[in-house]
C-alpha cells in the first residue's frame, strides 16, 4: 500500500432540515478546514452526526470518500461538486473501495485510524440533492466509501497523509464488503470468510449474522427514510 493524499479535512456541527412534514437533524453539511484538529475516538473537534443510532460513534468517528468518483457524480446530478460533498471527514485521492479492506490500519498525523466497514448510504442524501434515487445509485455503483474508527487519538493537519501501517491478514476489501452486503446475498461462503475478520464492524456483523441464520433485514427505512 502507498501513502495517500488527503484533499480536504471536513467538519460540521448537524443541522435541520425538512423532510416532508417533519424535521430532521443532519451532520452531512461539512466545511473545510485549514488547521489542525484534535481526531477522538467519537469524532474530529468540531465534527458531530445527527443520528447517532446509525451514524457516528466509535466504529464510525471518521468518514472517508475518494475524490476518484466525484467526476462519475457530477455527470450524474450535472452539476460543479466540492470537497465534502458526500458528507466525508476526508476526501482523498490515491484509495477506493477496491484497494483498502476491513481492518487496514493507517497514520492520520498523530492518530492511528482503522478501517472498520463501508458506508451506507441513506435517505438524507437524496434530500440534500433532491434526487430520490441517489442512495440506491450510490450503494448499486459501490461508490459508497469507508469509516475508520479511530486506534489513537491525536491532531491531525489537512496536510497530513494517509500512511498505511497493517494490511489485515483476510484481505477482504470494502468493495467486497459491499457485494456481499447489497448484490449477491447468497454467497454465504464469502459472507462466512468475512465474518472471520475480528475488525469488522458490530453493526455489519450483526446483519451478516442474521443473514447466515436465514433472516432477512429490511433496509427499505434507511433508504426511504419511511417508517
Amino acid at each position: 500500500m502507498k501513502k495517500v493524499e488527503i484533499l480536504s479535512l471536513n467538519v460540521g456541527k448537524p443541522k435541520d432540515m425538512e423532510f416532508g412534514k417533519k424535521s430532521i437533524t443532519t451532520g452531512f453539511f461539512k466545511q473545510h478546514i485549514q488547521q489542525a484538529v484534535f481526531l477522538s475516538r467519537t469524532n474530529f473537534t468540531g465534527d458531530g452526526q445527527g443520528d447517532l443510532v446509525h451514524h457516528g460513534g466509535v466504529h464510525k468517528a471518521v468518514c472517508v470518500y475518494p475524490y476518484e468518483h466525484y467526476s462519475h457524480w457530477e455527470n450524474t446530478l450535472d452539476r460543479t461538486l466540492s470537497h465534502g460533498a458526500f458528507g466525508e471527514n476526508l476526501t482523498i485521492d490515491g484509495m477506493t473501495e477496491e484497494d483498502v479492506c476491513i481492518g487496514d490500519s493507517f497514520l492520520l498525523g498523530e492518530a492511528i485510524v482503522q478501517v472498520s466497514q463501508p458506508r451506507q448510504p441513506c435517505f438524507k442524501l437524496a434530500l440534500v440533492y433532491e434526487r430520490k434515487e441517489l442512495p440506491l445509485l450510490v450503494q448499486d455503483t459501490g461508490f459508497t466509501g469507508f469509516y475508520f474508527r479511530v486506534l489513537r487519538e491525536g491532531m491531525v493537519s489537512p496536510t497530513d497523509m494517509l500512511v498505511p501501517l497493517t494490511r489485515q491478514a483476510h484481505a477482504i476489501s470494502v468493495a467486497e464488503a459491499n457485494r456481499l452486503m447489497h448484490h449477491d446475498k447468497q454467497d454465504l461462503e464469502a459472507v462466512r470468510r468475512l465474518l472471520e475478520v475480528e475488525e469488522l464492524s458490530p453493526s455489519w456483523r450483526k446483519t451478516f449474522e442474521k443473514r447466515v441464520a436465514g433472516q432477512d433485514v429490511n433496509t427499505s427505512e434507511r433508504i426511504s427514510g419511511e417508517t
